[in-house]
């Protein structure tokens, strides 16, 4: 039996973060994964994908994407062999609430980490063992261009391919059930970018329904609808709460209905991001290891209050994110559709690419900025836009948004110029 003081199942952002923490820390870690250390987004997900839309061809992609995933790969593999880190290669299964086997091998520990991720999520349909069926994993792992594409699902990674094969001239149709595309963006912001992407080639078919594989012409089908979290039997020996659909159940600092035993990443079900993953390990490492006891009363009282706010990460804290189709999109905070369903109060600023210089200079004039704010240029509260580096103007909204930050502040921020970062000034001046 070996003793250490955290477990932690699954090697991806969320595990390999948690473990690095925790270590610089002082604490012993036993990380398990069976699988490839990067987890999803390193090995079959963000980073592949990324490789392919910075790509002139589907030839060079498919040369770069296995030289960039083993590059980063590698870095893992090394920051996961610093002291006070052990690698165990194998399945990991709960025994109890404590103890974790890994093959022959039992390890006991008083907090546990649990970070499985997540998997590609299947349609119930009769025909689903169609073999022109793929999901992600598999499309980038094909060597030969699909002359015709199917997608089924108009969310983040069914755009993304769209943009990419689009681009690479492939003829791309998506299929989606809801009426816009990627609903987690402001519907006007998600209706732009998809006209855009029709322009270019790419044929939609939203509020479909698909019933039958065998009436999708296509020489591939990716099956883009979603992402589940990776909940298995074994999980029920250690005695917390969780199902199949919505994943394990955490509070505010993400530890499950079990003291000491955490939950982070796709598999709690929250937000299915890599940096969430990284966000949720900081929070649950600094839970473990800022412990009030045998401090002073003004340490304990500081402690005190940065273990509240770390409470809140869950609920409050902003969580920027993108979608990398030509041109990205990103947002950040509420959009103006989740405002209006609450009968919120708000004000609604918009800028446009085709107003920036830099982006004149770039040719690239298409794109727009929502700017959402408490009414009288007050607090932000969301930011939404489609363009060239959107991603980049909504993460500085998002440290706005963490910040407090009032449109009235942001005004008289100085940005450079020329940049796009100028498109943010010119919403929070309009």
């Amino acid at each position: 039996m070996m003793h250490t003081d955290l477990i932690i199942i699954g090697a991806g952002p969320g595990g390999y973060r948690a473990a690095e923490l925790a270590a610089k820390r002082g604490l012993q870690v036993v990380i398990v994964e069976g699988d490839q250390v990067g987890g999803t987004c390193l090995n079959r997900g963000c980073i592949p994908t990324k490789t392919y839309v910075h790509s002139a061809t589907f030839e060079e992609a498919v040369q770069r994407q296995p030289q960039v995933v083993q590059q980063l790969r590698s870095g893992v593999e090394t920051l996961l062999g610093a002291p006070g880190i052990t690698l165990l290669r194998g399945r990991a299964e709960f025994v109890d609430a404590h103890t974790v086997r890994v093959g022959e091998e039992c390890c006991q520990a008083p907090y546990i980490i649990v970070a499985t991720g997540s998997s590609t999520k299947m349609l119930p349909l009769p025909d689903i063992d169609d073999p022109r069926v793929m999901t992600s994993t598999e499309l980038l792992q094909t060597t030969t261009l699909p002359r015709r594409l199917a997608i089924i699902g108009a969310g983040v990674i069914g755009m993304e391919f769209a943009s990419i094969f689009n681009r690479f001239g492939s003829e791309v149709t998506v299929t989606e059930y809801l009426k816009e595309c990627l609903p987690m963006l402001d519907s006007d912001i998600a209706k732009r970018l998809r006209k855009l992407m029709e322009k270019r080639g790419v044929k939609f078919h939203m509020k479909t329904a698909v019933e039958r594989l065998a009436d999708i012409d296509a020489d591939v089908i990716l099956m883009a609808t979603g992402r589940k979290p990776n909940v298995q039997p074994h999980f029920a020996f250690a005695g917390f709460d969780y199902d199949e659909r919505t994943g394990i159940h955490v509070d505010n600092h993400f530890e499950t209905t079990v003291k000491g035993i955490y939950a982070i990443g796709d598999v709690n079900g929250r937000q299915m991001l890599a940096h969430a993953a990284e966000a949720q390990a900081r929070v649950v490492i600094e839970r473990i290891t800022e412990k009030p006891d045998g401090l002073d009363n003004l340490d304990r009282l500081e402690r005190l209050e940065r273990l509240e706010k770390l409470d809140n990460l869950g609920e409050s804290t902003p969580i920027p994110a993108a979608i990398f189709t030509q041109p990205e999109a990103a947002c950040v905070g509420k959009s103006e559709d989740q405002l209006k369903q609450e009968g919120t109060a708000y004000e609604c600023r918009k800028a446009f690419h085709r107003a920036n210089g830099k982006a004149l200079t770039m040719n690239e004039t298409e794109g727009m900025l929502k700017l959402l704010s408490e009414p009288g240029a007050g607090r932000i509260v969301g930011c939404h836009a489609f363009g060239a580096h959107s991603a980049d103007m909504v993460q500085e909204a998002s440290v706005l948004m963490c910040m407090g930050a009032t449109v009235e502040q942001l005004r008289h921020m100085v940005h450079i110029h020329p940049t796009l970062s100028e498109i943010l000034l010119a919403a929070a001046e309009s």
